[in-house]
C-alpha cells in the first residue's frame, strides 16, 4: 500500500503533539485511487485518506491541539485521524466488529509496533451487529414511509437518502458470509440478492443510488415495495444465520 505524503506529514505532526505517548500510526481503508469505494471523501471529491494513532493517553488538550490543525489536514485530503487509547481497540471489537474488523483486514502500520497483533473479530459479534443494522434499517423504512403521507416525491427522497445505509448493510452481510473481497458495495448487493434468491436486482438498484441526487416519484413508487420486502427477508436471514 502506498503511503501518501499527506499521511507522512500527519504522522510527524501527531508525534509533535503526543510525543512518546504515540505507540503506533496506521494507514487503513480504501486508497484514494479506489473509485468503487463508498468511503468518506475529501473537499475535492477524492477519497479521504484514513489513519489511526494508538496513544498511551488522550486528553482534552491533545484534542484541542489536533482540532487546530484539522482544517489543514482536510485540505490535504485526510480524514480526521482515529485517535485510540492503547487498550481501547481490542476491547471495542465486540462493539464495532465490522468497522474495526475492516481495519484489521486492510491496514498498513506506518510507524511503531503492530497494535493488532493477535486480535480477531468474533463471528457472533458480527452477526449481532449485522442484525442491529438490518432491523434498524427496516424500522427506518417503515417509519419513513408513514412520514411521506403518501407523497411520491417524499418517498423518492426517503429511498435516495437510505441508499448509503443500504450499501453499508449489504457490505456487512457480505462480510458476515465471508464473501466481501473488496470495498465495492455493488458486488455485495449482488451477493445478497443471490443469497436471498431475489427475483429482481432490488438491492443493486438501491445501492446504485448512493451517489444519485434524486429519482422520480414513479421510480420511487415502483422500487419501494420490493425494497421493503428485500429488507424484511434480509432481517429474517440474519436472524437465522448460522456460521
Amino acid at each position: 500500500m502506498h503511503i501518501p505524503e499527506a499521511a507522512v506529514t500527519l504522522e510527524r505532526e501527531l508525534r509533535g503533539i503526543f510525543g512518546g505517548r504515540m505507540q503506533s500510526f496506521v494507514l487503513y481503508g480504501p486508497r484514494p485511487d479506489d473509485e468503487h469505494s463508498h468511503a468518506s471523501h475529501g473537499h475535492d471529491g477524492a477519497i479521504a485518506v484514513h489513519t489511526m494513532a494508538i496513544v498511551d493517553a488522550l486528553s482534552a488538550e491533545d484534542l484541542r491541539a489536533c482540532s487546530g490543525r484539522m482544517a489543514a489536514w482536510q485540505e490535504a485530503g485526510l480524514a480526521a485521524p482515529l485517535l485510540v487509547g492503547a487498550h481501547e481497540f481490542g476491547r471495542s471489537l465486540d462493539a464495532f466488529p465490522f468497522e474495526f474488523g475492516a481495519i484489521l483486514s486492510d491496514h498498513l502500520v506506518v510507524s511503531g509496533a503492530n497494535p493488532f497483533e493477535g486480535l480477531s473479530v468474533d463471528t457472533a459479534d458480527m452477526r449481532r451487529a449485522c442484525e442491529v443494522q438490518a432491523r434498524g434499517h427496516l424500522l427506518h423504512l417503515r417509519q419513513g414511509y408513514l412520514e411521506t403521507c403518501g407523497r411520491g416525491d417524499a418517498l423518492a427522497v426517503l429511498i435516495v437518502r437510505s441508499a448509503p445505509a443500504c450499501a453499508a448493510l449489504v457490505m456487512s452481510v457480505a462480510r458476515l458470509d465471508g464473501g466481501a473481497t473488496s470495498n465495492e458495495a455493488g458486488a455485495a448487493a449482488r451477493a445478497v440478492e443471490r443469497r436471498l434468491q431475489l427475483a429482481a436486482p432490488t438491492m443493486s438498484d438501491v445501492v446504485a443510488l448512493t451517489n444519485v441526487a434524486e429519482i422520480s416519484s414513479v421510480d420511487a413508487e415502483r422500487l419501494f415495495p420490493p425494497y421493503l420486502e428485500a429488507i424484511e427477508r434480509l432481517v429474517a436471514y440474519i436472524d437465522g444465520w448460522k456460521h
